[in-house]
C-alpha cells in the first residue's frame, strides 16, 4: 500500500518534533534556533526522500498522479451538436460518489431511460483490486444523478458497458477483452440481475463492441486495435454473427477505428463515434456518419462537426473524454452523457 511510504513520512515528522523539543529546552545541544530549524529541514527532506525510495522499491509510491475519470451529461439540437449542461452541476457521477467498493474513477458511461427514470450504467475501477467492475445511478430527468451500486462483477476486468432493450429485455456487452470474447448479459430483475447469455464473438481481444439494428438486421462495430474496425452483423441478436466481407472497415488508421460510444440511428442516419488520443495528451471523440451499409457493402465519411467532444475548460474533462451516449428526448434536443478526465494529484493513503 502507499499508506506505507506516508506512514515514513509521519514517523520522521514525528521524530524531528520531538528531537525540536529535546534541543529546545535541555541545554544537550548548543544549537541556535535558526540552526536548529536548519537540521531538522534537512532531516524531513533525507526522510522524504528515504520514503520516496521505498516506495519505488517497493512499488509503493505516496506521491503520483493519476488518471481520473467521471462523468457529466450534455445537450444539443443534434448528436453531432452537444454542449455541456449547466443545470447538471458536472460531474454529475465520480469516484467520490461510490460508496460500495474504494473507486478510482468512473468512466464509459451508457444510460437507458425505463418508464419515467433515467439509468446510467457506468465502467468503476476498483481501487482494491485494480479491476474494472459495471456500477448504476438513477435519475428523474438525467440531470441529476444518485449512485447506487455495482451491479455487474466478473472475475475479469469489465467497462464499456453497452446496455440496450430488445423485445421488452434488456441486455448489456460489457468489454471483456481479456477472456477474448464479446459477451452478451440479460437482466433478469433490471436494473440489477444481470447474467450471462452467450458469447456473440469469442478468440480475440475486443474491445468497445457497440450493437445497433438497421435495416432488420444486427450490427456490431469492435475492434481488437486501436487502428483496425472490424463489422459483424447477423439476422438474431444471439447469433451467428458473420464478419462483413469488407471488416475491417477501416485499416491503420487510430483516428478512424476505435468505438467510442453508442451508435446513434436517427432519421435514417447513422452515427459512429471514435475516441482517440491518450492520458498524456488527451482525448477526443470525432464522428463518422456511415453513407452505405449492407451485407455487401460499407462506407462513411467523417462530419463537418469534428470534433464532437473535446477538452472542457473544467477540471473534470480538462483532458477531454472518449465515450459519448446519445438520445434524442424530443425533435430537436439531444441528451448525452459523456466521460471526462483529469490528472489528479494522489498523495498519501492510495485507498
Amino acid at each position: 500500500m502507499r499508506s506505507k511510504g506516508f506512514a515514513v513520512v509521519l514517523a520522521g515528522m514525528f521524530l524531528s518534533s520531538i528531537l525540536v523539543l529535546e534541543w529546545r529546552f535541555s541545554n544537550v545541544f548548543d544549537l541556535s534556533y535558526l540552526s536548529m530549524v536548519i537540521v531538522v529541514f534537512i532531516f524531513l527532506f533525507f526522510v522524504f526522500m528515504l520514503g520516496m525510495y521505498v516506495g519505488r522499491t517497493w512499488d509503493i509510491p505516496y506521491i503520483t498522479k493519476r488518471n481520473e475519470w467521471s462523468v457529466g451529461i450534455y445537450t444539443g439540437n443534434s448528436p453531432l451538436d452537444l454542449k455541456p449542461v449547466v443545470d447538471a452541476m458536472n460531474p454529475v457521477l465520480s469516484a467520490k460518489d461510490i460508496t460500495d467498493i474504494p473507486a478510482h474513477f468512473v468512466a464509459d458511461p451508457f444510460m437507458v431511460k425505463k418508464d419515467s427514470k433515467w439509468f446510467m450504467f457506468v465502467e468503476i475501477l476498483n481501487a482494491r483490486t485494480q479491476k474494472g467492475e459495471i456500477g448504476f445511478a438513477v435519475s428523474d430527468d438525467a440531470l441529476r444523478w444518485t449512485y447506487k451500486q455495482i451491479a455487474l462483477e466478473e472475475p475479469f476486468h469489465l467497462s464499456y458497458p453497452y446496455v440496450f432493450e430488445w423485445g421488452g429485455e434488456y441486455y448489456m456487452i460489457p468489454e471483456s477483452s481479456q477472456v477474448y470474447a464479446v459477451r452478451l448479459y440479460k437482466a433478469s430483475n433490471f436494473p440489477v440481475g444481470w447474467s450471462f447469455v452467450t458469447n456473440l464473438l469469442y478468440g480475440r481481444s475486443f474491445k468497445d463492441s457497440s450493437v445497433f439494428r438497421y435495416d432488420d438486421i444486427w450490427w456490431m462495430f469492435t475492434t481488437d486495435r486501436n487502428d483496425y474496425l472490424l463489422l459483424y452483423y447477423s439476422d438474431n441478436l444471439l447469433g451467428p454473427w458473420i464478419e462483413h466481407p469488407k471488416s475491417p472497415v477501416v485499416r491503420g488508421d487510430v483516428n478512424a477505428a476505435r468505438p467510442g460510444g453508442r451508435v446513434v440511428v436517427s432519421d435514417n442516419r447513422i452515427i459512429r463515434y471514435v475516441q482517440k488520443g491518450t492520458p498524456e495528451n488527451g482525448f477526443y471523440v470525432l464522428a463518422f456518419e456511415v453513407t452505405e451499409l449492407t451485407t455487401l457493402t460499407y462506407k462513411d465519411m467523417p462530419v463537418a462537426e469534428n470534433p464532437i467532444l473535446k477538452a472542457g475548460n473544467n477540471k473534470w474533462n480538462k483532458k477531454g473524454g472518449h465515450t459519448i451516449d446519445a438520445h434524442r428526448i424530443t425533435t430537436d434536443k439531444w441528451i448525452a452523457c459523456v466521460d471526462g478526465i483529469r490528472k489528479s494529484l494522489v498523495v498519501g493513503v492510495d485507498y
